[in-house]
């Protein structure tokens, strides 16, 4: 790790960051991403800012008033009022004003309307770095939310002595969220679209590619989708420009927070195990079998989907899998919502299969807790996945992942191949027949008892705590900082 001659000061922006309000997965990585930085021996004055959402509930937390100030808009000025509450040692700015204070959901569908909303955000957090004569060095920004903030400091703010010696980092979190439709509200903000730039012309106007147009430095949440992001199956129609900034472009794999997700304390499954007690483990399965009216038969492998019921999970893609391999022994259970069409489908297989399936459509995080801790595999066809939770929270609860070989499960799981290294069954294409027969692999496998538990050994073993990110982050940080 580089070594830095002075603690920085890091400004992290994010749209969600959980406790305070968690809709995705950035929630969860700007809520624990940020104070495994800090924590760091060489660990900078980092600091959070994210809007004061409605969805936020002021009441349990302690939200002191700091300043207000005003953005300038084409319409007149909208007034910023900041508070400030500290969390477990680290500083968070909540940031309110008609944009936010106006939107009773985190996102919608109207990017013309959030597009206002996060582009006023990503202003007045700049504004109060000023208000507070707190000058970042580091400014790093996440996912299209939060890209005008690095956009601005490159035209606006480009001669602003404050922001001389500030440079940015742009984490690309789920690249098609381009922020297609929030070009009117840059706009009116005074942030004008790119000019002969190397962004198509499309994009000249979206708060995304702006962002990766202007920063520093750009990254991603796995190594796998950093490279993937540069061809035109997932490029989003960027890959060509991305082409222009691979220099820049560095993926690092998300962390899990290990102490939320332990087996061996968890309070919402049926027996606490570890892999030293592997044999309690069962106890889950026969529970979870008698809680949703599933033949109590520990012989039958258990396999389970967690998720979002839409395209970019490809549960389709698993359901059509589970019919090709219906000659096998297996029950399966399926969680999730989404897309009214894919959960009909996921009902209709449940109904075809009433011995075998299971489909709950509900988001229960308890339920889900259950699932993993007592399922043998868990089910995770993505048809992308920049890094994935669901993958690195099975292996930690000891349910073996069959996932499709893209984005971050490809750098987090090592195929079956040969005995002993194995963590998981990967397939490459987004197939239902390819998906088959790594069920099938997997299904061939389980009856070797002895062998499975060596499975879920090293996937229990798996060390996915965020400190190893963090160091890596830092290490962008420092990389980036401007001489005086």
């Amino acid at each position: 790790m580089i070594m830095a001659e002075k603690k920085l000061n890091v400004l992290f922006i994010a749209s969600e960051a959980a406790p305070f309000v968690k809709v995705g997965g950035l929630g969860d990585v700007a809520g624990s991403l940020p104070y495994a930085i800090a924590a760091l021996p060489e660990g900078p004055d980092i600091r959070m800012a994210i809007p004061l959402h409605k969805a936020i509930d002021q009441t349990k937390y302690t939200l002191e008033t700091v300043t207000s100030f005003d953005i300038a808009h084409k319409n007149g000025p909208i007034t910023a009022e900041v508070f400030q509450t500290e969390l477990n040692g680290l500083t968070i700015y909540l940031i309110s004003g008609e944009p936010v204070a106006e939107a009773d959901l985190v996102y919608t569908a109207d990017t013309r309307a959030d597009g206002k909303k996060f582009t006023f955000f990503s202003l007045a957090v700049l504004e109060l770095c000023k208000q507070l004569d707190w000058q970042p060095d580091i400014l790093h920004a996440q996912d299209w939310h939060t890209a005008p903030a690095v956009y601005a400091l490159k035209t606006i703010l480009k001669d602003d002595p404050f922001f001389a010696h500030t440079a940015t980092l742009l984490t690309v979190h789920n690249l098609p969220y381009l922020g297609n439709g929030a070009g009117p509200a840059l706009k009116a903000f005074g942030l004008k679209p790119a000019k002969k730039s190397n962004l198509p012309k499309w994009a000249q106007d979206m708060p995304l590619p702006l962002g990766l147009l202007t920063a520093d430095k750009i990254n991603t949440v796995s190594t796998g989708y950093a490279q993937e992001m540069l061809t035109p199956e997932f490029g989003s129609g960027l890959q060509k420009f991305l082409k222009t900034r691979k220099k820049d472009l560095v993926g690092i794999i998300n962390g899990l927070d290990m102490d939320a997700w332990n087996p061996a304390s968890d309070k919402a499954i049926s027996a606490n195990f570890t892999s030293d007690t592997l044999q309690d483990r069962g106890k889950n399965k026969r529970a979870l079998q008698k809680e949703l009216e599933l033949p109590q038969d520990t012989d039958a492998p258990l396999l389970a989907f967690i998720g979002r019921m839409d395209h970019q999970k490809g549960i389709e893609i698993a359901l059509e899998a589970l019919r090709k391999v219906s000659d096998l022994s297996w029950q399966a259970i399926i969680l999730g919502t989404g897309d009214p069409d894919i959960e009909a489908r996921a009902e209709a297989l449940a109904e075809e299969f009433p011995q075998n399936i299971r489909t709950i459509i509900r988001f229960d995080g308890a339920l889900a807790r259950r699932i993993y801790a007592g399922s043998d595999m868990m089910m995770v066809p993505s048809r992308y996945e920049p890094c994935g939770l669901i993958q690195m929270i099975a292996m930690r609860y000891g349910s073996v992942p069959v996932a499709r070989a893209t984005g971050g499960l490809r750098d987090t799981i090592t195929d079956y191949k040969e005995k002993g290294k194995s963590t998981g069954f990967l397939f490459k294409k987004a197939k239902p027949r390819a998906m088959a027969k790594a069920l099938r692999r997997a299904l061939a496998v389980f009856p070797d008892r002895q062998e499975w538990e060596q499975i879920q050994i090293r996937d229990m073993a798996q060390d996915f705590t965020w400190q190893n990110s963090a160091v890596q982050y830092l290490d962008i940080y420092l990389s980036l900082l401007k001489s005086e």
